[in-house]
This record gives structure tokens, sequence and C-alpha cells, in this order.
């Protein structure tokens, strides 16, 4: 902790707060509209499901890993101090660095404007979409400066508001009154027998970025009562219960429109629910996405400005970061600078540009962050755990079953999905790659500015 940092981090949420934002972090308004993508991919109703529950597998083996890796590192920031333990300072800040200026700031100023849409067709305004989205991230900014449970709090009640239009989703489409145009088709029927596996793993992107966001609860060790056992909790839970839901969701939409119908229509969600409730059902459930990109954008605010104050802590950013709040004990001038970028793309506009590159970087991360798993369990067949962790002796709550396999599994899916980005959008990933790469001497100055000699 830096000398002008008043405060240490408050340790005040539980496993219940860890798998809401897990479960947050994942859930925004792509289920309601992504299971059309992946019907265009895939034709029958069994491969569909098995891409979802597949990419729900993955997604388990990543909470999996990063639950063991909380374990072995419960410190501030998470996924940053893992990838900083691993390998060197600069993997981290790299991190850090996307995360700020590309990953989560882009997503977030995305999520924000999807949010003024709907916002401005439920409410007949016509204030401009750009101002709705500013005014929202500066008001869940100004939320999670109050304090972690306040941010925690409006988080968990958005949370449970997404279940709640999920569930009505789901209820709606097994009413009495619903159509049933569920269809045994064999998996190869049709165009799927001759490139089966192209068009599976062609689902399968959009399906994977859907489960991401398990690992911005990581970033929140440090605020947790018990950070091994609660967030071990609340991975599993989360993405066990994300899993459920998208399942749910899928099957929905495939018994009220059909495997067809959800390839022909760009908004399933809205199209079961005025198929079966009517115009009524359509403006319900605009009311779940709405709130569910809200609830995305409320965990956003929460979770990672704590990689910048880890960053911060470490020598890596602005000394001002590193700032806690006397009072709330949060990293109060960190969520400003997030919510203050995350504004300034949405106003700006190029957050459509932004997404198109995010997807290459953060995938590439994740991939870093599995193979981890590797570096820090070598470490501890050569030194005990309790010198590994500092002197405490609890050992890890759950351990990844397989390992290595199930950890190179999930490395290889991740990197697939990067490199499959990269060669479906070369200059946009060639972008991010470039905003990455400018990191480097942005480390370099502040490692000298503390006195530290950068890697040759």
């Amino acid at each position: 902790m830096p000398p002008d940092a008043p405060a240490t981090l408050a340790r005040r949420l539980g496993p219940f707060d860890a798998t809401m934002i897990v479960m947050g972090g994942i859930i925004g308004s792509g289920i309601f509209i992504n299971p059309y993508v992946v019907a265009r991919q895939v034709h029958t109703p069994v491969l569909i499901l098995g891409a979802w529950l597949a990419g729900g597998a993955v997604a388990l083996l990543g909470g999996i890993i990063y639950a063991e890796l909380a374990a072995l590192r419960p410190e501030v920031g998470g996924q940053y101090a893992y990838l900083r333990d691993a390998y060197h300072p600069v993997a981290a800040f790299l991190y850090g660095w996307a995360l700020l200026l590309v990953v989560q700031s882009g997503g977030m100023a995305a999520v924000a404007v999807t949010f003024a849409r709907y916002f401005g067709q439920l409410t007949r305004t016509h204030m401009p979409e750009a101002v709705v989205a500013a005014i929202t991230l500066l008001v869940l900014t100004g939320i999670n400066c109050l304090g972690v449970r306040s941010g925690s709090n409006t988080q968990s009640a958005l949370m449970i508001m997404k279940i709640a239009a999920i569930g009505m989703l789901i209820v709606a489409g097994l009413m009495p009154g619903a159509p049933s145009r569920w269809t045994t088709t064999p998996i190869l029927d049709g165009p799927m027998s001759s490139n089966l596996l192209v068009r599976f793993g062609a689902a399968m992107t959009p399906v994977m970025f859907a489960y991401g966001g398990w690992q911005t609860a990581s970033f929140m060790s440090a605020e947790l009562k018990r950070p091994r056992r609660d967030l071990a909790i609340g991975l599993l839970a989360g993405v066990a219960g994300v899993i459920a839901l998208y399942a749910g969701v899928n099957f929905i939409c495939l018994r009220v429109l059909g495997a067809d119908g959800l390839a022909s229509t760009t908004a399933p969600a809205t199209s079961v629910m005025e198929l079966v409730l009517g115009r009524t059902g359509a403006a319900l459930i605009a009311v779940g996405i709405a709130v569910s990109t809200l609830g995305f954008l409320s965990q956003g605010m929460l979770t990672a400005p704590r990689v910048y104050f880890a960053m911060a802590e470490d020598g890596l950013f602005f000394r001002t970061v590193a700032r806690v709040h006397p009072v709330t004990r949060v990293p109060a001038v960190a969520i400003a600078l997030q919510g203050v970028v995350a504004v300034i793309i949405a106003v700006s506009g190029r957050y459509e540009q932004i997404l198109n590159y995010v997807v290459s970087v953060d995938f590439l991360f994740f991939g870093l962050t599995g193979v981890a798993l590797f570096v820090f369990r070598r470490r501890a067949r050569v030194e005990s755990l309790t010198s590994s962790v500092e002197g405490d002796n609890e050992a890890p709550v759950i351990r990844l079953p397989g390992h290595p396999v199930t950890t190179a599994i999930f490395v290889g899916a991740c990197w697939a999905v990067a490199l499959s980005t990269m060669w479906q959008y070369p200059q946009n990933s060639a972008i991010g790659v470039g905003i990455l790469l400018a990191g480097i001497p942005a480390y370099w100055m502040w490692s000298r500015s503390r006195g530290q000699r950068p890697p040759s």
C-alpha cells in the first residue's frame, strides 16, 4: 500500500455476493439475442443445445481454474495478480492496460448504449442515446464510490431481476397455450452432414462470448471475507447457475420457434414473448433486457477498477489511483477513472469498432491465465504451499480435477477463439494488438519512475 493511501480495502462480501458478481459478469443482453446466431450455424436442436452446453463446460473449467488460482493468490486484482506472480509484472500491466483502454471500457460503453436504446423505446423519450448512456455510467460510478456494500447490493438486486426476466421467458414458453415446434431432427441431417466440425466451431464463438465474464469476480478477492472459500463457491455456483439459465432459454426458443424459426429472427426472446403474450410480452422482455444490460454495467463498475488499483499499488500506474477513501474504504479514484473512460468511449461513438477487436486480446489473456496454473502447481512441488502463500497455511478449497488435461483444454479453447477472431477480422485485431503493444513503453516509463529496471 502506498504511504498516501489512508485506509485498506474493506472485507465485507460473502459467498452470496460472490455468486451474484459471477453471474452478473456473465449475463448481459447477449442471451436474449445470441441464440439465433448459433442456430444459423448449426441447424438441429441437439447441436444448438450441445453448443451451449459445451460452452458452459469450458466456462465451468475456467471457473474451477480461477477458484484454484484464487486460493493460491487471494489478492486484490485477481487475474492481474495471477499474471504478475506467474510471469512478470509486465504481463499483468499489459492486461490492466488493455482492460482499461479496450476490453472493459469498450464493452461497458457498448452495453450502456444498448441500455439507452431500450430505455428510449420504453419511456418514449427523445434524449440522445449517448447522453443517456453517459448519465447511466456516471450514476453507477457514484453508487460504487459510496462503498463496496452499496455497489454489491445494487449488483445483487439487478442480478435477481435478471434471473426473474429469464425465468419469465422460460415460464412463458412452457405455458399450455405456447406453440410447440420442437423437432427431433437427426444431428447430421441436411447441410450439417458435410462440414459438421466447421459449423459447430463457428457456433461456439458467440457461445464463448456469451459465457465470458466469470473472471471479473476474481478482481474482488481482497474484499471478500474469506477469499479462498467465498470466491470458489461463487465461481462454481455462479457458472453452474448461468449454464442452467442459458440451457433453459435455448430450449424455450427451440420449443416455441423451432430451429428454423430461431435462425430466422434476430430477436428470439422478443419473438417468443410476442407469440405467447402478444405486445405485452414484448414490452415485458424489453424491460428485462434493459435491466440485464444495467446489471452488467453495475458489475463491471464494481469489479474492474480493482485491477487499476492493484496496478497503482505496484507503482505501475498513477499513484492517486491507489487511494482508498477513508470512510467508504473503496478505490474511489480507480472507480471514477473507469467511469470516465467508459463515458468518453460511449460519447465518441467508437465503441462498436472497439468491440470488433476486444475479443482477440481478451481471450489471449484467458489462455495465459490458464497456463499460470501450470506455473503455480510446478512451484508448489518445489516449495511448500505455506511458503508459497506467505505464511498462510490454509489449503486450497478446490483443485481442478483432470489437470493437466482439463487445463490444456481450457487454454486451447481460449486461444482457438482468439486465433479465429484474428483470422476473421485481421485489421481490427491488429488494432487491438497495437494498443496492447503500446503498453510496453508505458510500462517501461512507470517501472523506471519507481526505480525498477524494465525487462530486456
